[in-house]
């Protein structure tokens, strides 16, 4: 029952991201979190992760800014996001789920009410950026501090979604290898192969979905469901730690 859980998240969430290009890992992860632990279920997307962004990575190649990539972002996100795998194994698993909760339910609060990013100073977006390296070294969502932190980067669309992806791409390259050193890649090989074809058809069908229906309308429903299942995964945790 507990894969199968799973499986219905990582399908919804590589659906999403094929059609609106953001939120594999945050969907999956705020679903999948519902029954199963965060660590394992990070073992499973990072690797699933990268099925996607490689081939995206390839086709934009010439609209990563690369400057940008290199001295803003990468050293910070770095960092922080090997702070977040340190930091991994020493904080309790309900702490986890609860800071994990809060930060599903401000993205989607702030998404659905069409909050604006404010013009950050250097300072402050390169500490936003080591913030998010470190959910992402814990949950491997970083991305909607990242995306809070440089929306005012001065970047068009095209360029900000394939330095964005870039990111993913590097970090979660990093964080698999990390994972196969440390032995956790093989325990979870057999997991992650059986999410693989779970993957491809959420791709193909949000491929589809993304000529066929309203983008603004779908993210909405994205954003709504986001802060449904953070709110559940919020109470629930908020009970558990009531009944220790």
């Amino acid at each position: 029952m507990t894969f199968f859980v799973v499986a219905i998240g990582v399908f919804i969430a590589f659906t999403i991201e094929a059609m609106t290009g953001f939120g594999s890992i945050v969907v999956a992860l705020s679903i999948g979190a519902l029954v199963m632990d965060i660590p394992t279920l990070v073992q499973w997307l990072v690797p699933l992760n990268i099925l996607m962004t490689a081939p995206l990575v390839w086709q934009l190649r010439s609209h990563i800014a690369r400057g940008f990539l290199f001295t803003q972002i990468l050293p910070f996100m770095a960092l922080g996001t090997l702070i977040g795998v340190l930091l991994t194994g020493q904080l309790p698993e309900l702490y986890s789920k609860g800071i994990l909760a809060l930060l599903i339910c401000w993205f989607a609060v702030r998404s659905l009410a069409q909050i604006q990013a404010t013009n950050h100073g250097s300072l402050l977006r390169r500490m936003l950026i080591f913030f998010a390296g470190i959910t992402h070294g814990l949950f491997a969502s970083g991305g909607p501090l990242l995306v809070y932190a440089c929306a005012k980067s001065g970047l068009d669309k095209t360029q900000f979604r394939a330095t964005l992806i870039s990111v993913w791409l590097s970090l979660n390259g990093a964080l698999t290898i990390w994972f196969a050193i440390s032995g956790k890649l093989q325990q979870q090989a057999a997991h992650i192969a059986m999410l693989v074809p779970v993957v491809f058809v959420g791709a193909l069908l949000g491929n589809f979905l993304h000529h066929k229906v309203s983008q603004q309308q779908f993210t909405r429903v994205v954003f709504s469901v986001l802060l449904l299942v953070g709110g559940l995964l919020l109470l629930k945790t908020a009970s558990q730690l009531f009944d220790q």
